[in-house]
Formats: structure tokens, C-alpha cells, sequence
């Protein structure tokens, strides 16, 4: 495998891992990137653009990274909330009167950042030119009933975490959360992700696809415990549910779909983008840049949710839009916040180490929070602390 890209002394076990992510776990096209203290010491790509293609990943490759686009979307509401525009300890419906509907005037602002609002699912799915309207999504929240009583359990807001998250902002600023992403943190910061696709970058983005990984692999393939396995067969659980708010799933590599905002879905970016973010969201990189003051990072990794989640029937930790380590999702240590993408993809910061950690992959596995070849790279990382 021809790796390109460079590794500072002493994280060389990063390259070994993401080498052998390829020859041995299945990788088809990926990137690794980690940032140190603000410094970028991890930045490699190999494979092909394509997960079904032959054309080679290049410097400049971005892809899709689903619900890894949660934790860079979560920092627009922590931002307005730092300039003093958006209350944590406020009612979702102060800022949309609507929302309210159903029992829901109780939510507040950390209760949806932190998935206990209590509408993972809807009574009927949006298609996908519904999801990415920016008016159906919106309005099938507002209007639902929560599947229990908000703020008082968590469970994974797969899919409605787009609608919730776009439409608080757009009635806090007036501008969509792509549009603040892009103008207040990833152009000023030199970070290569967006939340609705700009037609200019288009010829930079890989085609994703499924896969399985090979025989050869040697991954663990115990069963999954039969409730987890159960809830996601059963069309009626409120697992599947969650996970089909936009039914039939879309084209994930269809232009309409990457062109939409989907903060829950649909982020495109780099695996160096996305390290360079949450460097930025922990302290200052290169040049100078930064996100987050040390009392909105402190916010960010706070534990919001614990325990029994009622959408990934297994035990999930939240803090204000991350998911936070733990067995679920094993991220570099306690002190770490960031969000895996269904597939593959992960980003995180962890304060304590000064890491800001991104992997983007275009072949698409079936794992949801823990994929085996992102948690390599991780425990590579560790080992080279």
C-alpha cells in the first residue's frame, strides 16, 4: 500500500496501524490526521478515492463522514452560546414557539444537544427531498410527541438531530447552521468541512460505499447481545425507527443529497480538517486560530447523558453534542468528547493529551460507534503518548 503524507517522530505507530488498516481490516480509501498541542503531527491518505473506484486518494480528498458531522455541527449552537445569543437553561420554545407542541415545552437547549428532547423518531418518515427541504424536517419535530417524558432518559436522535439542530439556529441567527459553519468557524480557521457541499468543491469528494470486511481480517465476530440485534430487526422498535426518520435511506453519494443540510448526516470534510477543528475547539493552533473559550470546552465534555440509551440500546455517554468516551465508544481517554460516524468515521479532542484526532474512511462497514479500524489508530495514538 502506497501511504502518502507525513508522521513527526514518535507517532510512527499511527502509520503502522492505518498501514495495516488496509492490508489487513479492509480499508479502501482513508485519511488519518492528529494535531498535538496545536500542532499537526499525524497526516496521512492512501487507497483510492472511491471505495469502488481505482483513482488514488489525494492531499485534498474529502468524503462523507455521516454522523462524525454531529460533533462539528454542535459547535455552531456552543458558539451562539458563547457570544451570549443562544441559553443552554433555556426552553427549546423561547427561541421556536412551535417546538412546544406535544408535551415538549420543557425541552431545553442542553436536552437537545444532549439527546434526552425525546424525538429520535417520527410517526412517519420524510423522504429525502423532505429531509433536506429545510421546512418538512422542521415541522414533523415541532409536531411530534416525544417517545417519553423529555429530559428525563437519553436516547441516540439518529436522523432528527439535523432538524432540531438546523431550525434552533436558524431562528437564534436568521442564517442556516452551514452557513454559520462555514462563515464563523470553517473559513476563518482553514478547516476543509462543510454542512451542504459548495458546488466549487464537488471534484474534491470520494464516492462512499459498503463494505464487509475481509475473511482474513481476524476482527471480533461475536453476535451482538440479542436486544441490540433484535431492536435494529424489529421495524416497530424505536431503534429503527430512529435510524429510518429519512426512509427509503438517500444516495449518500447523490449530488442533491451532499448539496443539502443535514448537520446529522451529511458532512463532508478531511480527516485533517476535522483534527484541525477539535484542536480549535481545545486551545490554539498554528496560527494562532481557536473556537472555544476553555469555559465552552468545559461544556462541550461535560456529561449531559449516562447510561441506558433508548435508541442504541447499549450505554451511551453525552456531553453538550459529543459523545464521550466510553465502552460504546472508545475514544483516547475519559476526558475526551467528539462523535463516530456510523461506518467508520471518527473525530474527537481530548484536553487533557492536547489531541485533536480525525480518520475519514469511504468504505463503509457495518459498525455503528466502534469501528475497528478507527479504534487501531486510536490505541496507536495512545501508544505514542
Amino acid at each position: 500500500m502506497d501511504i502518502q503524507g507525513v508522521v513527526a517522530e514518535g507517532f510512527e505507530p499511527v502509520r503502522d496501524a492505518f498501514v495495516r488498516n488496509f492490508e489487513v481490516l479492509g480499508d479502501r480509501g482513508a485519511a488519518v490526521s492528529v494535531y498535538r498541542d496545536g500542532r499537526k503531527v499525524v497526516d496521512l491518505w492512501g487507497g483510492t478515492r472511491d471505495a469502488d473506484g481505482t483513482e488514488p486518494w489525494t492531499e485534498d480528498t474529502a468524503q462523507v463522514v455521516r454522523s462524525a458531522t454531529k460533533g462539528v455541527a454542535a459547535a455552531v449552537p456552543l458558539l451562539l452560546h458563547q457570544r451570549g445569543l443562544l441559553d443552554p437553561d433555556a426552553p427549546v420554545a423561547s427561541y421556536w414557539p412551535e417546538f412546544k407542541a406535544g408535551g415538549k415545552e420543557r425541552v431545553l437547549v442542553r436536552d437537545l444537544l444532549a439527546h434526552r428532547a425525546g424525538v429520535p423518531a417520527l410517526d412517519r418518515g420524510l423522504t429525502a427531498a423532505e429531509a433536506a427541504d429545510g421546512v418538512s424536517g422542521p415541522a414533523a419535530v415541532a409536531a411530534q410527541h416525544p417517545s417519553w417524558e423529555p429530559g428525563t432518559a437519553h436516547g441516540y436522535h439518529a436522523q432528527t438531530y439535523s432538524w432540531l439542530l438546523s431550525e434552533l439556529v436558524l431562528r437564534v441567527t436568521g442564517r442556516t447552521l452551514g452557513s454559520v459553519l462555514a462563515e464563523d468557524i470553517a473559513e476563518p480557521l482553514g478547516v476543509d468541512f462543510w454542512i451542504g457541499l459548495p458546488d466549487a468543491e464537488v471534484h474534491r469528494v470520494g464516492r462512499v460505499a459498503p463494505v464487509d470486511p475481509p475473511e482474513t481480517a481476524g476482527v471480533l465476530r461475536t453476535r451482538p447481545r440479542r436486544n441490540v440485534s433484535e431492536a435494529y430487526a424489529d421495524p416497530a422498535s424505536l431503534t429503527r425507527r430512529a435510524f429510518a426518520a429519512i426512509d427509503p435511506l438517500p444516495d449518500e453519494n447523490a449530488p442533491a443529497y451532499r448539496a443539502a443540510e443535514l448537520p446529522a448526516s451529511n458532512g463532508i470534510g478531511t480527516a485533517r480538517g476535522l483534527a484541525r477543528f477539535y484542536a480549535a475547539t481545545i486551545g490554539v493552533v498554528e496560527d494562532g486560530a481557536r473556537i472555544f473559550t476553555p469555559a465552552t470546552t468545559e461544556l462541550a465534555a461535560r456529561e449531559h447523558s449516562a447510561g441506558p440509551d433508548r435508541v442504541l440500546v447499549v450505554n451511551t455517554r453525552f456531553g453538550a453534542g459529543y459523545m464521550l468516551h466510553g465502552p460504546a465508544s472508545p475514544l483516547l481517554s475519559p476526558a475526551s468528547f467528539g462523535h463516530p460516524g456510523r461506518g467508520g468515521s471518527l473525530a474527537f479532542a481530548d484536553p487533557e493529551a492536547g489531541i485533536g484526532f480525525g480518520y475519514v474512511t469511504n468504505a463503509l462497514a457495518k459498525s455503528v460507534t466502534a469501528d475497528p479500524r478507527a479504534q487501531a489508530l486510536v490505541r496507536a495514538l495512545k501508544s505514542a503518548l
